[in-house]
């Protein structure tokens, strides 16, 4: 008896979507290394934090389909193309790669729509109601840096954001606090 209970159409969109928030998790790092190469501490460990959230999407979402009866796939993904050239080019990288995700999660949920397939519908719920949140707070941060100066602010400004975003509340531990044992 077959139990997978996704469509193959549904389990493959699942696993893309993995693979989307595998890839995010790989561009929060990588703009963290660019901004702690700059001198940004804080705006690095808070791209850190953000990385290991896209990563625990990544199992939020392999877990469903294997609750669900199916196979998930960790597929490669590729490094990222463009790094910023300034911290405001750097949060519109963060908001416009969130804009895409939250695009993607709609798919999934016309898709699930479509099917009928009304678990996968509620389950793509959190995401929806995640990628708010995630759009919120890169718009916060390209207004915070437009009020500090956005390209012209002062190194005082930048460094004030740069504390700001160091002590800035996050469901994830701080990346160095991370370990093997103990991911979260």
């Amino acid at each position: 008896m077959n139990t997978n209970r996704l469509s193959k159409a549904m389990e493959s969109s699942l696993i893309k979507q993995m693979t989307k928030e595998n890839q995010a998790s790989q561009i929060y790092l990588a703009l963290g290394i660019w901004a702690d190469t700059q001198g940004y501490g804080g705006v690095s460990n808070f791209l850190f934090r953000h990385a290991q959230e896209e990563r625990n999407h990544m199992i939020k979402i392999m877990m469903y389909i294997l609750e669900r009866g199916g196979t998930p796939k960790v597929e490669a993904v590729e490094a990222p193309k463009t790094m910023p050239k300034s911290m405001t080019e750097c949060f519109n990288m963060v908001l416009q790669h969130e804009i895409d995700n939250t695009n993607a999660i709609y798919n999934l949920v016309n898709q699930s729509m479509d099917e009928k397939d009304w678990a996968t519908w509620n389950f793509a719920q959190w995401f929806v109601k995640e990628q708010i949140e995630e759009e919120k707070l890169a718009l916060q941060l390209i207004d915070k840096l437009k009020i500090a100066g956005g390209d012209r602010a002062t190194d005082e400004s930048l460094f004030a954001l740069d504390k700001f975003l160091e002590s800035a509340p996050d469901e994830v531990t701080l990346a160095r606090e991370s370990t093997a044992d103990n991911p979260e």
